[in-house]
């Protein structure tokens, strides 16, 4: 794999639809450059875990807003391990689960929290020098300046194998809830799942990990390098 460059200051904002690669590659490549992670995603599973767990009305946006007005999040940032507490609960396994993945769209289109995870997403990557970010609205919306973006894409069969696997469910079930997350995410009001106009797209279809992110590497050895 090409040896990455390490600027002093370097965010890489990774965005697209779920089973597109973003977590496995966003880690590694993290790893690659000596820096640090940040999965947003599970930010806005962990306050959907909180809501769940105080029996809101998921249409209720007002009661869902005050509980995680009341969450205190504890967001590991280690590529090898990014560890997540809710009120010193951890919830790794938790916020991965059919229940949580099922509610995690209605809950990140509220705006005020989308507001407001956003607010803590910016100050974790000021803090850190290298920084990879993965997310949904990564290069539109939280880090518009990020040194590079990248688009992370697959075909919808693909992607819903990868997700089956991980989770040992259906392919043909997967798929269609892959479909209703899509649609929910790209159509919210705030902040919808997009592309940046100058976002690169990858297609991962038919390539390996460690194909993706030698080729991330590459681009991002160019941006930094020019």
């Amino acid at each position: 794999m090409e040896q990455a460059v390490r600027p002093e200051r370097c965010v890489v904002a990774v965005d697209g639809p779920s089973g597109s690669g973003k977590s496995t590659v966003s880690r590694r490549l993290a790893t690659a450059i000596d820096g640090v992670y940040l999965d947003t995603g599970a930010m806005y599973r962990a306050i959907t875990w909180a809501v769940l767990q105080a029996g809101a009305d998921l249409q209720d946006a007002d009661a869902i807003v005050k509980i995680a007005q009341e969450t205190t999040l504890s967001i590991g940032t280690d590529p090898l391990a990014p560890r997540f507490r809710v009120n010193g609960t951890d919830v790794d396994a938790a916020i991965r689960g059919p229940e949580v993945t099922g509610a995690v769209s209605a809950v990140a289109a509220v705006p005020a929290v989308r507001a407001m995870l956003v607010r803590l997403q910016r100050e974790i990557i000021s803090a850190a020098p290298r920084i990879v970010v993965e997310g949904r609205d990564i290069a539109t919306v939280v880090a518009p300046d990020a040194e590079l973006k990248v688009y992370l894409t697959a075909s919808a069969a693909a992607r819903a194998q990868r997700r089956s696997a991980e989770d040992a469910t259906d392919v043909a079930a997967t798929e269609a809830d892959l479909n209703r997350r899509d649609q929910l995410d790209s159509s919210r009001a705030a902040d919808p799942l997009r592309q940046a106009d100058d976002a690169v797209t990858v297609d991962t279809t038919g390539m390996g990990i460690d194909e993706v992110v030698a080729h991330l590497l590459s681009m991002l050895n160019s941006k930094v390098s020019s």
